[in-house]
């Protein structure tokens, strides 16, 4: 059970209670049964993001209010593992080979793509990263890159980036570039070589392309702000990873996913 279903949970029914609304009360405004309730307050169960919107009005508090996930985040790197943090030293995550692969490519077909676009710098091709990652892990509850990303104040970071990055500009595959854009420092990234699009599936490429097609036109501090109001951002605590497991409970703006089947 993850610690922010659980949290999550606890939450709601502590607001249930609050409100002196049973659960089968409950079950019956959200025309969803009543073992369902007990399931989403023992964190057995996710909710969706039509479900938080009807439950911030159930209980007359904001969707923001009812997450209140900030003071416990927790990490989920699939088969990727991480290594404990001392105090005062960086966080370190250990990233298999393949999923590398796989992220050298993702950026490959950033850069080709869009890459000469001149407001794309390191800022917004790490916001494009974040959301190829997590869209597809809550569309499909599987990883894409499985990238580990940290919240800092310019939006989510892909921790991997720099040590990636340095080894593609090494095997010159990668070209950077320091520039302004308007009167703003800039880095970016020139391809060397086209991106090897075999280690992707279909379902990859379409929701890579996705995010390029809606959001590549923003610039560094519009994909900043617009990364700022997705609950995966909201719900970590500053300089912590962003848990992969929040994307469940996205709101509609920003959910990818139909979840209204999953509602049983």
């Amino acid at each position: 059970m993850s610690s922010i279903h659980a949290k999550l949970g606890k939450h709601i029914k502590e607001l249930r209670k609050q409100k002196s609304i049973s659960q089968q009360t409950l079950a019956t405004m959200l025309d969803i049964p009543r073992p369902a309730i007990s399931q989403i307050e023992n964190g057995s169960r996710t909710i969706s993001a039509d479900e938080l919107v009807n439950l911030s009005k159930i209980f007359g508090v904001t969707v923001e209010s009812i997450l209140e996930l900030k003071s416990e985040p927790t990490v989920v790197l699939g088969a990727s593992k991480q290594k404990k943090k001392k105090p005062g030293s960086q966080l370190r995550i250990s990233v298999p080979q393949k999923n590398v692969e796989k992220f050298r490519e993702v950026l490959l077909y950033i850069l080709d793509k869009v890459g000469a676009k001149p407001h794309i710098g390191e800022t917004v091709i790490y916001k494009l990263l974040y959301f190829m990652d997590f869209n597809y892990y809550e569309k499909y509850e599987e990883q894409l890159m499985g990238a580990a990303y940290q919240k800092n104040h310019y939006g989510p970071t892909p921790i991997e980036f720099s040590r990636i990055v340095e080894d593609m500009i090494e095997k010159e595959e990668v070209e950077r570039v320091k520039s302004k854009y308007f009167e703003y420092p800039q880095t970016k990234y020139l391809p060397r070589r086209k991106p090897d699009l075999s280690n992707l599936t279909a379902k990859e490429l379409e929701v890579i392309k996705d995010v390029l097609n809606r959001l590549s036109d923003m610039n560094a501090k519009q994909i900043s702000n617009y990364s700022h109001n997705d609950v995966p951002w909201m719900s970590t605590a500053d300089g912590e990873l962003i848990e992969y497991e929040s994307v469940f409970y996205r709101t509609p703006a920003y959910s990818v996913r139909e979840y209204n089947e999953d509602a049983q």
